[in-house]
């Protein structure tokens, strides 16, 4: 078996194909943030937590905040690490423990970028995942060649501008 990726989805989408009976991913969008020989690290996009709100979060980690944060939607990345809190932002991409997706998007989980948040001086742009989905390696790329999943080049429009429950469909016409 090649143990060499056959290509780099960093920076990507992917999309479930229609009718995958997976409950974690079906007709989810997912930002794929990392892909190498060692596997695959991404967010669900299209996933709002049903009960948590951005003020009872930022309570249960004992940040305090401001009441703009009331109006933040917190979603669930991904069924690995459910309790993991992570920020998909644009820039700045100057906090504590980051990764540099693209030359617009980073990914960070430090407790500074939350604090920041919190009081209405973090980036602009950003989402609040809990939880992520993660491949082993080789897994994504066995997945992709078994046509589980449909790609595409990662949006901003979608990922930060798009209502959750559209995302999906606009992801699927950019294919």
């Amino acid at each position: 078996m090649n143990d060499q990726i056959a290509e780099n989805m960093k920076g990507k989408f992917i999309m479930a194909i229609p009718g995958l009976p997976d409950p974690n991913f079906a007709q989810t969008v997912t930002c794929i943030c990392e892909h190498n020989e060692s596997g695959a690290l991404g967010f669900i996009l299209n996933k709002v937590h049903p009960l948590l709100t951005g003020r009872e979060l930022f309570e249960d980690l004992g940040i305090p905040c401001n009441e703009s944060i009331d109006k933040i939607d917190i979603f669930l990345g991904g069924p690995v690490q459910p309790s993991g809190v992570f920020v998909l932002h644009c820039g700045p991409f100057e906090w504590s423990e980051t990764l540099k997706i693209t030359d617009w998007l980073a990914l960070s989980n430090s407790r500074d970028i939350l604090e920041a948040i919190a009081m209405g001086q973090g980036p602009d742009t950003f989402i609040i995942l809990l939880g992520c989905a993660g491949w082993g390696p080789m897994q994504l790329d066995n997945e992709l060649a078994d046509s589980a999943w449909l790609t595409c080049d990662m949006s901003r429009e979608i990922m930060f501008d798009t209502k959750p429950d559209l995302k999906y469909e606009k992801a699927m016409m950019l294919i």
